[in-house]
């Protein structure tokens, strides 16, 4: 068995790991730090590998010890979130991404004025699709806590770009 769970684990790795960075990226808003991040969720998976009842749950392994990495970073230390440069520079008028990418800077943007935990519950809730009771859980906090946080960072947004959640919505 542990040759196959090994080959499920490398198979995994090699198929999953960038929608895994992509999640992270989310929950840090910075690329260095999401790479860290999926490293040492994988490095978690590794070491549990073998008890894990199901290999199919590889994922959800991953994803868990993720959520919860990035709480006990958060709970640690403080990093000082920036957006290095001015990335619209690189947008060219009139092309066909002007808007969407547009929209990516100003949300990626918004996103740093929030803090760790209200990022975590919005990319649990609305880039992952979870309910109340599944953030909840992988956070390790209470329903209560995730109404009121996605609350104060859908707010923070609101104050910070009122034309943005509009705007995301328009484009679908």
């Amino acid at each position: 068995m542990s040759d196959s769970i090994d080959d499920l684990f490398g198979d995994f790795v090699r198929t999953r790991s960038a929608a895994l960075l992509r999640t992270a990226f989310l929950l840090t808003g910075d690329r260095h730090l999401a790479e860290d991040l999926v490293q040492d969720a994988l490095a978690r998976t590794h070491r549990g590998r073998h008890r894990l009842a199901d290999p199919g749950h590889l994922e959800a392994y991953t994803r868990t010890a993720m959520y919860h990495l990035h709480v006990n970073w958060w709970r640690r230390r403080r990093i000082t979130e920036s957006m290095p440069g001015d990335l619209a520079d690189v947008v060219q008028p009139g092309s066909d991404h002007t808007r969407r990418t547009e929209l990516k800077l100003a949300l990626h943007e918004v996103l740093t004025h929030l803090t760790r935990r209200q990022r975590a519950v919005l990319v649990l809730r609305f880039f992952e699709d979870r309910s109340e009771a599944e953030a909840a859980e992988l956070l390790n906090c209470s329903v209560g806590t995730i109404k009121s946080q996605t609350s104060k960072a859908l707010a923070r947004i609101r104050s910070l770009a009122p034309d943005l959640l509009t705007a995301v919505t328009e484009e679908g």
